[in-house]
């Protein structure tokens, strides 16, 4: 039965977390869980906020109340704490001489000593080698499992990597009596991560320009970590050319420089937008002003629509050619006139510098070559080619 002053959560284990343990270590019974902290959990391991009154060698002293004290150890902290500065600890049990607090700083990393581990506490371990479906590690000389589900954030193919690595780890399930300890550093990066994510947040503003690592990639766009956030670079604004694929722009892991589009704090959780294209000159505008209305330049059919067809004049810049404006005659699919990939020549009618749009003609051009060959031939020669099929011979053809 739960005591009354312990949050039953604190003592439950995750259905997916506890069936991936299972199937890794085999269904050993956790009822008589933590017998040997029961000393520990009736303090409850509760966060507290206390004042740091004393540094005293390598031991922080910690007011909770008139009567309450509390004691971490300096190595908790980066640097030695101002005195009357308010901290958040996790009280880890009870000293049973003196009645003082033994506690732990929130977000740090303790040397672990077996006696004073609990669940929920971040811990330091050193991995040993591989186990069934995960990490064998070891915790002040005691063996510890970490599934492979719980080592980082996302998949690791290869776990070898982490062999004789010192990592923080959180402390999932404790049994002293059978020997079991279950680490999770997926846990412990998530923590550090809604920290970092914190002061990102608060620093970011729109026109920022930063690094980051992508992390995972959708059809939309591009997920990528600037600091504990993931912010979404859209496809659209991956690259000034036009992008059919995330993938052929960038890769997970890739390391890219973004600029902040705009921050949504009044979302759970804030959404961030970023952009690549952004960092670079938009080619429209170079290039448009190198255009004028009525030259003559070649371009590529990039793709056809039932409306007209798509030339890219240059690098990130595509004009339109509409339908009416394919061949002299009428059209009735542009894939009669035009193909994609083709070399075509056309006459630029107009530019629209608000809208990056640039209007284009083929047939006022001279377009291309299988329609001047078209144009060169009679009308009345074409259609009598087309009813039979070119096998037309003698004095007419």
């Amino acid at each position: 039965m739960t005591p009354d002053n312990v949050n039953p959560d604190k003592l439950s284990i995750d259905a997916a977390l506890e069936a991936e343990i299972n199937a890794a270590l085999g269904s050993g019974s956790l009822d008589d869980m933590l017998d040997d902290a029961s000393t520990a959990l009736s303090a409850g391991r509760a966060e507290r906020t206390g004042t740091i009154v004393q540094v005293r060698g390598n031991d922080v002293m910690v007011e909770f109340g008139p009567r309450l004290m509390g004691v971490c150890s300096l190595t908790h902290f980066q640097d030695t704490p101002e005195l009357g500065t308010s901290e958040t600890f996790t009280v880890e049990h009870v000293d049973g001489d003196d009645g003082m607090l033994v506690l732990s700083r929130r977000g740090s990393i303790a040397k672990a000593r077996w006696q004073d581990i609990g669940e929920g506490q971040v811990i330091e371990a050193m991995c040993t080698g591989l186990n069934k479906g995960g990490l064998e590690l070891d915790v002040a000389g005691h063996t510890a499992f970490m599934p492979a589900g719980q080592v980082d954030l996302h998949h690791i193919e290869d776990l070898d990597v982490f062999i004789g690595q010192k990592m923080p780890c959180e402390v999932i399930e404790l049994d002293r009596g059978h020997g079991r300890l279950v680490l999770s550093r997926r846990r412990a990066l998530q923590a550090q991560r809604a920290v970092e994510g914190a002061r990102t947040l608060a620093a970011l503003n729109p026109g920022d320009v930063i690094d980051g690592t992508v992390t995972s990639i959708k059809d939309f766009g591009a997920f990528v970590d600037v600091g504990g956030v993931d912010g979404l670079v859209h496809i659209g604004d991956l690259s000034w050319d036009r992008v059919r694929k995330v993938e052929d722009v960038v890769k997970v892991g890739d390391s890219v420089r973004v600029q902040v589009l705009g921050i949504e704090t009044d979302r759970d959780p804030p959404r961030v937008s970023l952009g690549m294209k952004q960092l670079g000159t938009d080619p429209f505008t170079a290039a448009a002003g190198e255009l004028s209305e009525g030259a003559v330049v070649s371009g590529t059919v990039t793709r056809l629509e039932p409306f007209g067809a798509f030339v890219q004049l240059a690098s990130g810049v595509e004009g339109l050619v509409h339908i009416s404006e394919l061949a002299h005659e009428r059209v009735h699919k542009p894939s009669q006139i035009v193909k994609v990939g083709e070399v075509v020549q056309v006459h630029v009618l107009s530019i629209d510098q608000d809208k990056q749009r640039v209007g284009l003609s083929i047939k006022r051009a001279g377009g291309s070559d299988a329609a001047a060959a078209d144009r060169q031939e009679d009308p009345a020669m074409r259609k009598l080619r087309e009813k039979f099929a070119g096998e037309l011979k003698g004095g007419i053809g």
